[in-house]
């Protein structure tokens, strides 16, 4: 399924073959949450801005409309009318950050719901189910999320537990995988490598997980807390132990600069809310830098948000234009914000493959680098 094309140095170039379509690596995921991309932008759009796969979340379809519904209406590939490899988070980081009340046991969670409050279950099995029920084409594991810093007793026993649930995830999976009524009986699974900021941990985690041998394997747990140093060296310490053979996907980050730093230290799957999140807010990703799209210098500027872009805003509207929409709060704002930025991604992604094919990378990094992070 993943091919290790070429490296330099730790950054790899891939080639990940799916039920659904390959995906060129490194990518980034385009976060639909809820089976959407928050600032009204349809699943066929995303074609048009270069999107290879897209992720939506467990817990929150679990909730709204309901597995059940999504299962029903043929999977999510047919609910949200997206051809292309989908990827769904366990729901584990959002029961152990929006659940106001949460009780962990060895059996799973219970909690709160964060809409309502009604009471709900989920355990590894529970999580495999609903995503067998979602039909995506890759499962993430059920796992625990701690809060960073953690006392390290804690992120051993949670680690441990971690382990254990997976053991779960990959028994129940191979069942959902084998009955008839199953959308997707090719449904892959990425273990989780989990342990806070302590090294040790994280090693022994990772090497456990490995013995696996899941279809992939992500580093989840940090970007939560810790600072930007600490997950480098993370990484670092992880990435000797990943299998070669194996994707690997770091979560929920994040930075162009963050993606930058990580595809150095051999990571080949990133997803984060920010590109679409900061550009319903008027932060603007480009060539030059980051701008504030409701600046007053930009009122009477007839220039696109990035002159080097050839994403549909840009090639149609100016800065003048989508601060005005900005100021008077017209929802056209932020769409044409967000398809700028997750453009601005994907084909920052892009260009990093490119780089990689042609062994430039280095040379690559080192141009955009400071870049990336300017404010305009």
């Amino acid at each position: 399924m993943f091919k290790l094309i070429k490296k330099q140095g730790s950054a790899r170039r891939g080639e990940f073959k799916t039920v659904h379509g390959t995906v060129q690596t490194p990518v980034f995921m385009n976060v639909g949450t809820a089976a959407a991309i928050k600032g009204a932008v349809s699943a066929p759009e995303l074609n048009e801005i270069k999107c290879q796969i897209e992720l939506s979340n467990t817990y929150h379809l679990h909730l709204r409309p309901g597995d059940e519904v999504v299962r029903d209406m043929g999977g999510l590939h047919k609910f949200m009318n997206w051809n292309k490899p989908i990827l769904t988070d366990s729901g584990g980081f959002q029961v152990f950050s929006l659940a106001k009340l949460r009780n962990i046991k060895e059996e799973g969670v219970y909690f709160s719901s964060h809409i309502d409050g009604r009471k709900i279950f989920m355990g590894p099995e529970e999580s495999m189910q609903i995503q067998s029920n979602l039909a995506s084409t890759i499962a993430m594991a059920f796992d625990e999320c701690i809060e960073n810093p953690c006392a390290k007793d804690y992120a051993k026993s949670s680690s441990d537990r971690t382990v254990r649930w997976l053991e779960r995830c990959i028994a129940e999976m191979k069942r959902l995988n084998a009955l008839d009524t199953t959308i997707n009986k090719n449904q892959l699974l990425f273990g989780i490598n989990q342990g806070g900021t302590y090294t040790d941990i994280r090693i022994e985690n990772m090497k456990k997980i490995a013995d696996l041998n899941t279809d992939g394997y992500a580093i989840g747990g940090l970007a939560v807390g810790e600072t930007t140093e600490e997950m480098y060296q993370i990484i670092e310490a992880v990435e000797p132990f990943m299998p070669v053979d194996k994707p690997r996907y770091l979560m929920g980050v994040g930075t162009p600069v963050n993606i930058l730093e990580a595809v150095d230290r051999g990571v080949d799957f990133f997803d984060c809310v920010m590109p679409s999140r900061n550009a319903r807010h008027g932060t603007i990703f480009t060539s030059d830098g980051i701008l504030n799209i409701r600046n007053a210098k930009y009122e009477r500027d007839d220039t696109p948000l990035d002159e080097h872009c050839d994403c549909p805003t840009c090639k149609n509207f100016s800065k003048a234009y989508i601060r005005h929409l900005f100021k008077a709060n017209e929802m056209l704002a932020m769409r044409l914000a967000v398809i700028h930025n997750l453009y601005f991604y994907n084909n920052m992604m892009e260009e990093i493959r490119n780089a990689l094919d042609n062994d430039c990378f280095d040379t690559y990094k080192k141009e955009r680098i400071d870049i990336l992070s300017r404010r305009i």
